[in-house]
């Protein structure tokens, strides 16, 4: 249950606006938090989508990637453009809500619940230091394991097994998944039945930035919608394509069908 108002409201009464073929609910980072540790406490699990411009492209241009989206209990919009397209068409989402951000927000949670956490992604000692880091800051925080798997293991009937294997032998309550979209969802979605009452979320590169691999943008950058130049700066040669080829005319397509439909509603 998710607190609204002077009730709480289930998940099938959230507000949803459509971007591209995702449904992003209009949650703010709390409220999130809210209903998981409610969740938690009605013995049930579920998974978290956090949706950016690259998500919702890849799930508009694949119906099989919009079905594995739609399948999370929640999706929050993780990019200022969904935010955007949200209050153009005039459902307005309240904020972004970033996988990096609910990385931490989510272990303090944990932690004061008493519930466990589990990482998993990232190259080797990565995930290892961002848990020390989150139990460090969140005094209580019980990181039931760690893994950084082989690049190609999904792929592969038995390293996606020994994976899955590994986490639900931890019986963590919380994981974190940053093996990027799709990796993550699919990994996530294997995983789930052996794993029922935890909440699984795909944090992309929420591990690596938990273990100060590398910082996000400035807070002032991040509110204008500008971390996707940030993120840029520091790996032109990994994302210049994906968000100057793909991403960037994506997004402002959707911008603009969301401002065209906000217009044609007034008009009729």
């Amino acid at each position: 249950m998710i607190a609204g108002g002077s009730a709480d409201i289930t998940e099938n009464d959230i507000p949803r606006v459509r971007v591209g073929a995702v449904d992003v609910m209009a949650l703010t980072e709390s409220q999130v938090g809210e209903h998981v540790a409610a969740e938690w406490r009605q013995r049930r699990g579920g998974s978290i989508v956090t949706a950016n411009v690259d998500i919702a492209r890849k799930a508009t241009a694949d119906p099989a990637l919009a079905e594995l989206v739609a399948g999370a209990e929640l999706v929050v919009a993780d990019g200022m453009p969904l935010v955007w397209a949200a209050r153009l068409s005039g459902t307005p989402v309240p904020a972004r809500v970033t996988g990096a951000s609910l990385v931490f927000s989510l272990s303090e949670l944990a932690a004061r619940e008493g519930r466990t956490v589990f990482l998993l992604g990232g190259e080797p000692g990565v995930p290892d230091g961002a848990g020390r880091v989150l139990a460090d800051r969140y005094p209580g925080l019980k990181v039931a394991g760690t893994h950084s798997p082989p690049f190609g293991f999904d792929t592969d009937q038995d390293g996606l097994r020994e994976a899955v294997e590994k986490v639900a032998a931890a019986a963590p309550d919380l994981v974190f998944v940053g093996l990027g979209f799709p990796k993550q969802e699919r990994f996530i979605a294997a995983l789930r039945p052996r794993l029922p009452s935890a909440w699984h979320l795909g944090c992309g590169a929420g591990i690596p930035m938990a273990a100060g691999q590398f910082q996000r943008a400035p807070a002032a950058l991040q509110r204008a919608g500008g971390e996707w130049l940030y993120r840029l700066w520091l790996e032109p040669r990994r994302l210049a394509g994906r968000y100057l080829r793909d991403d960037l005319p994506f997004a402002l397509r959707v911008l603009a069908a969301a401002a065209w439909k906000r217009l044609a509603g007034r008009v009729s």
